[in-house]
């Protein structure tokens, strides 16, 4: 048996692993990454990426490559079973990328390995033992061979069925959701004029008989998914009969490349931290897919854990910061759950109940709720954290102030590598006020936990993000002072607060 040691141990390296390592990576932490499978993952799987994920991608330089390789769908397209449609459009700030999971870990991984870390396959972690010090995990090679690692910390991203979760004793409560669904890629044949099927929208047909989704895929190829009965087979067949019987018609699936059936849970785990053990992705939770939603909550589990964990390592950030990773992320969690749960049920509702979904979709549209609020919902900008770190509440003078916990498309971090990991104080009003100044000094003692950004405008005022882009706290300059003391506060040695900006 050998030995060896690290800063941080991630187990496991599909997406959330690697997005994890490589946010750890680019903020200067030492990282390991093992996994029990013999090689990479394949396969399609998740395949949208909300902007909560394509930020992940643009932080590590990976914006271009993922845009070029997907398919950017301008709307999310629903037909009514009683008769005509609601059309979703999905803005520059809203819209996914469509990006098959495969390539998704490709790029992952090729930014890992620009920084020198590769993950290690073929190693299953058998032992996990957490101490008040470090972490002990036993490895076993696919030889046969085994290393003890000591890791300062350890992130499970295993896995539904997460070896770290188990060793570490956490409870996975929930439930199967009930119904199979059947999946299939392949390309369409056909007049797609007639069928209303454009290939720059994703389709979700409402039909009596079900809910099937129809999504255009990189390469030309179309995927095709929906609840199907039990006793159904995973064929080609059984696909075409899915599009033909809830779909446009006048439609072809040819060329199919992949046909399976899953069934899906909706399990959340009991701690999403234990010590000096975290989880995220699937390791934490589960829910239903419909509404592409796996990847917009497991890989934003990272961004929210990488920074804090960063942070700790390099002596900038009290440990104690770690006790919010799971508030914040188990109020996600629940927002998600609620709504993806809220969508798959309407995928197997029966025949009133689909005509009272299909009334109020129109009304819906019509009242403009979809277009305010649907989109921005899928895509990550109405996810709410509890406010843990500051308790400082909004300013309730100025409505177009960032509410803190909240996610705002306005003020978004610069993805610059000079700023990552830091908070970023914006203040308003010009660089000479009062505020500005009092906010450059603080910046000024505090430069590896803030950086300051100065802006024109008539009034002073501020907003300040967190490096997952999260509002921490806004207000006008006269709040400025308290949320300066409760900021250092977050320092292991906070230095004393800065005078009120008036």
């Amino acid at each position: 048996m050998t030995q060896r040691r690290t800063t941080v141990l991630v187990v496991g390296a599909g997406p959330c692993g690697l997005a994890m390592a490589a946010q750890l990576s680019r903020l200067g932490v030492e990282v390991t990454v093992v996994d029990a499978a013999d090689r990479p993952h394949t396969g399609s799987r998740a395949i949208l990426l909300w902007p909560p994920v394509r930020e992940v991608l643009g932080e590590l330089g990976l914006a271009e490559h993922a845009a070029r390789d997907s398919v950017r769908p301008a709307a999310l397209h629903y037909h009514l079973g009683s008769g005509g449609s609601v059309r979703v459009p999905l803005s520059d700030t809203d819209a996914p990328l469509v990006l098959p999971q495969e390539r998704t870990g490709q790029l992952l991984a090729q930014a890992l390995a620009d920084r020198g870390v590769d993950v290690e396959w073929g190693t299953r972690v058998t032992k996990v033992v957490p101490d008040e010090h470090a972490v002990n995990v036993t490895v076993t090679r696919a030889d046969g061979g085994t290393t003890d690692i000591e890791a300062d910390w350890v992130v499970g991203a295993d896995g539904l069925h997460s070896q770290v979760r188990a060793q570490l004793g956490i409870d996975f409560s929930g439930a199967r959701f009930p119904a199979t669904f059947l999946l299939a890629e392949g390309r369409l044949d056909g007049d797609r004029g007639t069928g209303g099927i454009s290939t720059e929208e994703i389709h979700y047909f409402l039909a009596d008989t079900g809910v099937a989704l129809l999504a255009p895929l990189p390469g030309g190829e179309f995927r095709i998914s929906g609840a199907v009965p039990e006793g159904t087979e995973a064929t080609a067949e059984h696909a075409q009969a899915l599009l033909d019987e809830r779909g446009p018609g006048g439609l072809r699936f040819t060329g199919v490349r992949t046909v399976t059936l899953f069934s899906s849970d909706e399990r959340v785990a009991g701690a999403l931290r234990s010590g000096r053990c975290f989880l995220v992705g699937d390791a934490a939770h589960v829910h239903s897919p419909i509404g592409g939603q796996g990847l917009n909550l497991g890989i934003p589990d990272t961004r929210n854990l990488a920074w804090k964990l960063a942070g700790v390592v390099h002596g900038r950030l009290h440990e104690s910061i770690l006790d919010s990773y799971d508030p914040e992320r188990r109020a996600a969690i629940a927002q998600t759950l609620q709504a993806t749960g809220r969508m798959a049920r309407q995928a197997v509702v029966g025949p009133v109940a689909r005509r009272v979904r299909d009334l109020t979709w129109r009304l819906l549209d019509v009242s403009g709720v979809l277009a305010r609020g649907y989109a921005p919902m899928l895509a990550g900008w109405r996810s709410r954290y509890p406010d843990v770190l500051f308790g400082t509440p909004a300013d309730g003078t100025d409505r177009s102030r960032p509410r803190p916990g909240t996610r705002d498309p306005r003020w978004i971090p610069k993805p610059s590598d000079e700023f990552a990991g830091r908070f970023q104080l914006i203040t308003y009003g010009g660089r000479g006020t009062p505020l500005a100044g009092a906010a450059a000094e603080f910046a000024d003692r505090l430069p590896g936990l803030v950086a300051h950004f100065p802006l024109d405008g008539r009034t002073q005022r501020f907003v300040l993000l967190r490096p997952d882009g999260y509002v921490a706290a806004s207000g006008a300059a006269d709040r400025f002072s308290g949320v300066a003391a409760k900021l250092a506060a977050l320092a292991p040695t906070p230095p004393s607060p800065t005078a009120t900006a008036r």
